[in-house]
């Protein structure tokens, strides 16, 4: 049995309750209490065939709030509370990180990646590119992994089969809810497995809400909306010379689910369920995106410090 800590929570964040839950089944009583009605649906919904990873239990949980923590170990099944994160090091075999204020990531992974624990840190990665650097050798080594889950969006499985298909890809645009800094990776980890070209430079496009512009070596153009407050969507479209298509991204329990199992398969198979490069490139992205926002003009991947 691999045993799981789960390190949460933060503002509008559900994934340490979904990903207790997937893991470990949950109780449907618990569950509802918690307040957590998208996440209490989508589970609600499944078959409970569907439900918890074999070989992989979520033994241990901290987060900030002790009642909440007591909350979430009960809706899910969670036996072992600690009083800080770091109690967990000798008592589990992984860590996840289920935080999206990137800027606690540093801090909350470090003394479990110095402890030689495989970590999976939640989207984004960190908006700092001497935070970045620091994570640099975990990701090379295949000891830390950090995506948004939408790279392993169900929606998309058709696409990917069927690359070919489109020709030569003119336009990926994609648009998604809220702002960018913390929403953008969604449509970065969605779309990066469909580019067939090296991504140079990221402009601004005048807007009202964040529009980012991605320039690519051979020509091809990728643009990303977040547009704010609006009604949920993640949304991605593929302008190919033979072919096009639209696709809405709405199954969380899939795509939560794929990821922690590719996760815990890295740590089965010692190796790194997304190449380095690829994350460093996204990070990348995303940073720059960070940078445009604030008026800069055309920004060169290559030119940034990690």
């Amino acid at each position: 049995m691999v045993r799981v800590g789960i390190i949460g929570m933060s503002e509008g964040n559900g994934h340490p309750i979904s990903f207790s839950a997937i893991i470990n089944g949950f109780n449907e009583i618990e569950l509802r209490k918690m307040g957590w009605n998208v996440i209490h649906d989508y589970m609600s919904e499944r078959d409970p065939a569907d439900v918890g990873l074999n070989g992989i239990s979520v033994t241990h949980a901290w987060t900030q709030d002790e009642e909440l923590t007591k909350q979430m170990s009960k809706a899910c099944y969670i036996e072992n509370i600690v009083k800080q994160p770091e109690d967990m090091i000798g008592h589990v075999d992984a860590v996840i990180i289920a935080r999206d204020d990137y800027n606690t990531h540093v801090e909350l992974s470090k003394p479990f990646l110095h402890a030689g624990l495989p970590v999976f840190i939640d989207k984004p990665l960190s908006l700092c590119p001497e935070e970045i650097n620091f994570f640099k050798p975990y990701l090379a080594s295949g000891q830390l992994m950090s995506c948004s889950a939408m790279r392993y969006a169900r929606e998309l499985d058709t696409v990917k089969r069927n690359i070919s298909q489109y020709g030569d890809i003119k336009l990926i645009r994609g648009t998604v809810v809220n702002g960018w800094d913390k929403y953008g990776i969604h449509i970065l980890d969605a779309i990066y497995p469909l580019l067939r070209s090296k991504c140079i430079a990221v402009t601004r496009i005048p807007a009202n809400h964040t529009s980012i512009a991605i320039e690519m070596e051979n020509g091809s153009a990728v643009q990303i909306d977040a547009l704010g407050e609006i009604p949920k969507t993640f949304s991605i479209e593929i302008f190919g010379s033979k072919l096009r298509s639209s696709h809405e991204i709405s199954d969380n329990f899939t795509m939560f689910r794929r990821m922690l199992w590719h996760f815990f398969n890295s740590i089965d198979k010692k190796r790194n369920a997304i190449p380095d490069v690829d994350t460093l490139t996204i990070m990348r992205i995303l940073y720059a995106g960070h940078i445009a926002q604030q008026g800069s003009g055309r920004i060169v991947l290559d030119e940034l410090g990690f």
